[in-house]
């Protein structure tokens, strides 16, 4: 195994750029990197692992979807730094449902490939926002709230969080448990607009969350002063 992981030149990069194509059709799915770890994972599960550059962890393919990619091939390019795998995909390779994530002119911007599989249960609500925030990054600002709020910048961005979170604490005060849910939506969307305009995945937040059970509180905070 270690043999095979050295005929990958990792002195360039730690992590390595990998397109995905169909095995029987040779249409492109995807691309995506793998660092050691994942090449390694791949290699003895034959399911293809990758390295999320936005979630900062290695996640196996269709984990959420359960549309695994069936690794068929591995193949390096001449300066053993790219890599091709050729996959049997379960489902769809793109997280919004298309097969393939390639879909968009980038002239026009015209989507070529209609959605097949409705990815949104899947996925959960927090990372559908999250993936449509990010799809209204560069959307027109005048038919996108979204779109306006990465327009203005930083600080609108700021204003709103602490404005929704303002109004979000005073409906806990008051008690009126509808204001209580429809404020901390609105408080949600903000932060998740936050974390967009940083390109920090919620995945992110899920593994500090994690880290912290069986933490206490008083443990927690006396860590980030040292």
């Amino acid at each position: 195994m270690q043999e095979i992981l050295n005929r990958v030149d990792w002195e360039k990069s730690e992590l390595l750029p990998v397109i995905v194509q169909d095995s029987t059709t040779n249409e492109v799915l995807m691309m995506a990197y793998m660092n050691k770890e994942a090449l390694q994972l791949s290699l003895e599960t034959k399911l293809a692992h990758y390295y999320s550059r936005s979630k900062q962890r290695i996640w196996k393919k269709g984990e959420s979807s359960n549309h695994l990619q069936h690794i068929q091939s591995f193949m390096i390019d001449c300066d053993n730094d790219t890599l091709l795998l050729k996959v049997i995909q379960d489902g769809v390779a793109c997280h919004t449902g298309r097969k393939s994530c390639f879909f968009t002119e980038l002239d026009s911007g015209e989507v070529t490939i209609d959605k097949s599989v409705d990815t949104d249960a899947m996925y959960g609500v927090i990372d559908t926002l999250y993936h449509t925030i990010l799809d209204r990054k560069h959307a027109d600002p005048e038919s996108s709230w979204t779109a306006k709020l990465f327009a203005k910048g930083e600080n609108d961005i700021l204003k709103k969080v602490v404005e929704e979170a303002g109004e979000f604490s005073f409906a806990i005060k008051d008690g009126n448990e509808e204001e209580i849910i429809y404020e901390c939506a609105d408080l949600t969307y903000h932060v998740m607009v936050a974390l967009g305009y940083r390109n920090i995945s919620p995945d992110r937040i899920k593994q500090e969350l994690a880290r912290r059970f069986g933490m206490s509180g008083i443990t927690e905070k006396a860590s980030r002063t040292k």
